[in-house]
């Protein structure tokens, strides 16, 4: 199976691709074009933005941090029709678990009624949920997702204002 190479979700079936990269549709392909780029910037820099971020303020509810990234999964289903998806939330930890609760609650509710991926990808959807409600990152030092993510800002500001300079 692959992952996708901007919110991480796995691709069972399909996906797009630009060149070494895949991703699970075309809006993660729209947002990870920056990827081409990222590789070339420096650690340092990389890690200076992580760091910020996670020593900031929460960009949900401004309350204090540390900020990292906290993954939701969520599905719903309508008969012959199933939709999953992998919502990375770059939060503290309290707005964190309040977005895998309400992906869990939302997927027990509306996940089940598509046949057959609905029966099959609900319960591996709420699996997820709760092992991530378990798992708490490191107060101290940013995650690799959150490296990640800052990776991928830069790249797009730099993709940004290349395209404004014309």
């Amino acid at each position: 199976m692959a992952t996708c190479a901007t919110c991480g979700s796995t691709i069972l079936f399909g996906g797009a691709r630009l060149g070494e990269f895949r991703f699970c549709n075309s809006n993660c392909l729209a947002r990870g074009r920056p990827l081409t780029i990222a590789r070339e910037i420096p650690d340092n820099i990389v890690t200076d933005l992580a760091r910020r971020i996670h020593s900031g303020q929460c960009p949900k509810c401004q309350g204090p941090g540390p900020v990292d990234v906290h993954k939701a999964f969520s599905v719903w289903s309508a008969i012959a029709m199933t939709s999953w998806k992998t919502q990375p939330v770059i939060a503290c930890q309290s707005c964190g678990t309040k977005a895998q609760v309400r992906a869990l609650l939302s997927s027990t509710l509306l996940g089940w009624w598509g046949f057959p991926w609905g029966l099959l990808v609900t319960p591996m959807q709420i699996a997820r949920n709760i092992s991530a409600l378990t798992r708490r990152p490191d107060p101290l030092t940013p995650s690799p997702e959150l490296l990640r993510a800052a990776r991928i800002h830069i790249a797009t500001q730099a993709v940004a204002q290349a395209e404004a300079k014309g």
